[in-house]
């Protein structure tokens, strides 16, 4: 096995990024015995993808072939067949008949006239019959890498060899360049027909931008501004090597890029596409140019910008493959954006200028107008500086702040430092934008840019507040800021109003402690009042609203209703910390689901015409909370998943991302998935110093463990939950609901007098704030503490009137959930269970709920009784031996005993069969033995040996 495979495995993760689904999917039909065809464009990450592959399933091979061709050594025949066979070749030789072994011989050692022409029924049989051989000792996997390239003889052999093999323990593995999906077809159809009959080919498209940003971090290009990754992105159309070289030359450039201005495009990528551009007309690389600098160019664009014989060029342009057609228009559209990259980085700065003066005035929208003006520009121009500022409001109101931010910079650099308003002015207002977009690293820059030049109080103040906003959750760690804000801010209540608001965040977010937060929110609340700054008082409103809501505290409603006068900031009114998302967290936590879906669904419809990229990443996630409490698993798992995708690709909000995702797994997906989602939630808080977010990743990640069957886990992360919220000053059962589910797994523990205890201090709280829904799942939960103290009938009556009230109030997993616990409870009195109360009814209400995780409890719940009574339990000197070992180690060392497979203890655990193998290997470990086999002499009371 070359030593390359081996060394690569080991780096699977950070070499198959992105490619997680392709590699799922390759992976399965090689597991199946099935061989598999990559194929995509060049760049795209076959080669990488293929090692890894090889290196995983080489493990498994008792023989690899390999071969990696090249376009400069495809004319030489027979040379990849040399590659696959040459090293065997002395092992199969002398078992093939006398004709093939001579044939073989001659065409892989070059001594001899050996020709396809003249030995080819022979050669063909021999590549056969060797692969045949070297299968009879073992299973044998054949890499091809780069199959364009390999010889006309070898492809021939191969292929040959490849449709004849039938169940024979040969795999391929293969891959091939292939341009794009509307050619594609026709490149890879000739190699499939070249593959084994079950061949599956497997395409590898293009990296998202999240993608792309992890491609480049995990190679050390570190730092880059979002608005960097976008472009570079954009650029490379996703292809993760063209990404790679443009990484690369930002990091060796010494200035970023100006916003409007090209990536640096490296020599390495611009000789991809300057042979072809080398062959276009001086006039038609002109308009190409042109066309490279424009937003959307058309063919009457470029004649509005001076190109008369636009068409005529661009024909040209399409002749050498440099265009291609644009199913949607007229558009003038390059084959990939990397030509369009590298011909505008090509172009003299001159002509760069010329083009967007010719743009400046050709172009119909106004943003597009300012933005060619701007770069065709050189120097301050006061007239110029305010054409891009109304540019930039412009964009603001067409719900673009990523445009506005890169147009208000412009005009800043534009701005002439005596000007009213400012550079420094400017520059705020486009870091403000920034923050809007979710580019808190360009709004930090800029914010230190204004900080080492500005005197004024306001200009500081503001730069300060993008700095704390650019931090996030994260904002311990710019405690340092705030004494230079109050030191700015002096005696001005507008400035003061704003550094206390920030204040409040900071108490909750970094103290943890909720009256605090709620009354540095009143306090800025009226310094604004008093400074005549309604926005900035209706966002301490609006956070003081939410504090009182979390808390319990009585005064919440009024505070709302405060928040909620005219006259209003529209913008705040959407914001994710105005009023409006107070009104939603207060709706759901009073049972009105209704109310609070229709208030959400506005919001988010709202952020998306604006372009608020952290607002609507937020709303996302408490749509899929209200669905999930509706009892919509399926929709909550697309809305999470969808909220995730933009957190991650905006670098804002990924550990609350990552906690309701964990929620609609463990409700409606993969429990295995649920528990790595919340495990980084909860690292995230931790890292960032949230205190706030820490007890909810603890609940989620409690609420996991549960369904996931480790109870004693569930325990440890829900007993921290409820000592953070008492710290907190937290008395609102309904914020985070993981009441229910610690007592629950405290029963499972074989600890019903604290699960009782929870129960009690939560449902007099729940009782005060009238909280509906949670008193009907604590009536759940003491029903099982009541059934564990032997009071069946109860426990019937608490779980019956539970599910009713949770079934009139909407939440329809938590009444799947109860229906399921009378069936449980009734299947240990056989015989007393009406009919709704049986499996069957449970199963349809998670059926209904398309809560797939509990429908598979449900069925081993049934196969569990089918089965009859359990086994009796172990021995006490095995019980003894198993004492030292932790409580989900303890359940999978039984199951062994019992005769269990790995894959049926997971069903039975709800966990993955990876977790079970885990285990069992810290049992092994813990009890000195080696294996299965051991431990199933411990339990007949045999010797380890």
């Amino acid at each position: 096995m070359p030593r390359d495979f081996a060394e690569s495995a080991g780096r699977r993760s950070a070499l198959v990024i992105g490619r997680e689904d392709s590699f799922g999917a390759a992976r399965e039909q090689l597991t199946r015995g099935g061989s598999v065809l990559l194929h995509g464009p060049a760049g795209i990450g076959k080669s990488t993808v293929l090692r890894t592959l090889a290196a995983e399933y080489a493990r498994t091979a008792h023989t690899v072939l390999r071969c990696s061709a090249t376009e400069s050594e495809s004319h030489l025949p027979f040379l990849a067949l040399a590659d696959l066979l040459g090293l065997v070749l002395d092992e199969v030789s002398p078992g093939l008949p006398a004709a093939q072994r001579t044939a073989l011989e001659s065409a892989l050692t070059g001594r001899g006239e050996s020709t396809l022409q003249r030995d080819g029924l022979a050669l063909r049989l021999a590549v056969l019959s060797a692969l045949r051989a070297l299968a009879a000792a073992g299973p044998v996997l054949v890499v091809a890498d780069d199959l364009q390239w390999l010889d006309p003889a070898s492809a021939e052999l191969l292929g040959f060899a490849a449709r004849r093999l039938g169940d024979t323990p040969v795999r391929l593995l293969c891959a091939v360049r292939t341009e794009g999906p509307e050619t594609e077809g026709a490149e890879y159809d000739r190699h499939l027909r070249a593959s084994p009959p079950d061949t599956r080919a497997v395409r590898l498209g293009p990296l998202t931008r999240a993608q792309v940003s992890a491609l480049l971090g995990e190679r050390g290009y570190t730092g880059l501004h979002r608005s960097t990754v976008r472009d570079i992105h954009r650029t490379s159309g996703g292809n993760p090597l063209f990404a790679l070289e443009l990484g690369r030359a930002l990091a060796e450039s010494p200035a970023a890029p100006r916003p409007g201005e090209p990536l640096p495009v490296p020599t390495s990528l611009r000789a991809l596409v300057l042979s072809r551009l080398e062959m276009l007309s001086d006039e038609a690389r002109r308009t190409l140019l042109v066309a490279s600098a424009g937003a959307r160019p058309t063919p009457a664009l470029l004649h509005a910008a001076g190109r008369e014989n636009a068409e005529a060029e661009t024909a040209q342009a399409a002749a050498l493959g440099l265009l291609a057609p644009d199913p949607e228009g007229p558009t003038v559209r390059f084959a990939h954006p990397l030509i369009s990259a590298a011909l505008y980085a090509e172009a003299p700065t001159s002509e760069r200028r010329a083009a967007h003066a010719a743009l400046s005035t050709a172009a119909s929208d106004p943003i597009e107008r300012a933005r060619h003006l701007a770069l065709a520009t050189t120097g301050t121009d006061p007239r110029v500086a305010d054409r891009l500022a109304g540019a930039a409001a412009l964009a603001r109101d067409r719900g673009a702040p990523s445009v506005a931010a890169s147009l208000g910079l412009l005009a800043a650099r534009h701005t002439p430092a005596d000007s009213t308003p400012g550079p420094e002015e400017r520059r705020l207002a486009a870091a403000e934008d920034a923050i809007t977009a979710g580019e808190q690293d360009l709004a930090r820059d800029l914010a230190h840019e204004v900080l080492a030049r500005a005197t004024a109080p306001g200009e500081r103040v503001r730069a300060w507040m993008v700095v704390i906003e650019a931090a996030g959750q994260a904002i311990g760690e710019v405690d340092a800021v705030f004494p230079q804000a109050l030191a700015d801010a002096g005696d001005d209540p507008r400035l003061l109003a704003l550094v206390h608001y920030q204040l409040a965040w900071r108490g909750l977010v970094v103290q943890g402690d909720f009256a605090q937060g709620r009354e540095e929110a009143a306090h800025a609340a009226r310094l604004a009042a008093r400074a005549g700054d309604r926005r900035s008082e209706l966002l301490a409103l609006a956070f003081q609203a939410q504090a009182e809501t979390l808390m319990g505290h009585p005064d919440a409603p009024a505070t709302i209703r405060r928040a909620l006068e005219e006259p209003q900031d529209a913008r705040v009114a959407c914001h994710h910390n105005g009023a409006g998302s107070s009104r939603f967290r207060w709706l759901v936590m009073s049972d009105r689901l209704a109310e609070a879906r229709t208030t959400v669904t506005a919001l988010l419809r709202e952020v998306r015409r604006r372009g608020m990229a952290e607002s609507e990443v937020h709303y996302l996630r408490f749509l899929a909370e209200t669905e999930l409490h509706s009892g919509h698993c399926g929709r909550a798992l697309e809305l999470s998943r969808e909220s995730l995708t933009l957190a991650r690709d905006a670098g804002i909000g990924e550990g609350a991302g990552a906690m309701q995702a964990a929620l609609a797994e463990a409700a409606g997906g993969d429990p295995h998935r649920a528990l790595e989602l919340a495990r980084e939630a909860v690292r995230r808080a931790e890292e960032d110093g949230d205190v706030v977010y820490l007890s909810r990743a603890l609940a989620v990640l409690g609420h996991a463990s549960l369904v996931s069957g480790d109870a004693g886990a569930a325990v440890r992360a829900l007993r921290r939950v409820r000592e953070l919220e008492a710290a907190a000053g937290i008395t609102d059962p309904a914020r985070g609901r993981w009441q229910g589910d610690l007592a629950e797994a405290l029963v499972r523990t074989g600890e019903p007098a604290e699960a009782l205890d929870v129960i009690e201090v939560a449902r007099a709280h729940a009782l005060r704030l009238g909280r509906g829904s949670v008193l009907a799942v604590l009536d759940r939960a003491e029903a099982l503490v009541r059934a564990a103290r032997g009071e069946h009938r109860a426990a019937v009556a608490r779980l019956t009137s539970a599910r009713e009230r949770l079934a009139a109030l909407g939440f329809g997993l938590e009444e799947a959930r109860a229906a399921f616990a009378l069936a449980e409870l009734h299947a240990e009195r056989p015989g007393r269970a009406p009919e709704s109360a049986s499996y069957d009814e449970a199963a349809r209400l998670f059926r209904r709920c398309r809560a797939l995780p509990w429908l598979r409890r449900v069925d081993t719940a049934v196969a569990a009784r089918a089965a009859g009574p359990p086994v009796p339990p172990a021995p006490p000197e095995v019980a003894d031996t198993l004492a030292g070992l932790a409580p989900m180690e303890r359940q999978v060392a039984a199951l062994v005993m019992e005769g269990a497979t790995n894959r049926e203890i997971a069903a039975r655990l709800f966990v993955s069969v990876k977790t079970v193998e885990a285990t069992l290997t810290r049992v092994y470990r813990k009890l000195g033995i080696r294996s299965r086999v051991d431990l199933v002499r411990l339990a007949a009371g045999g010797r380890t040996g």
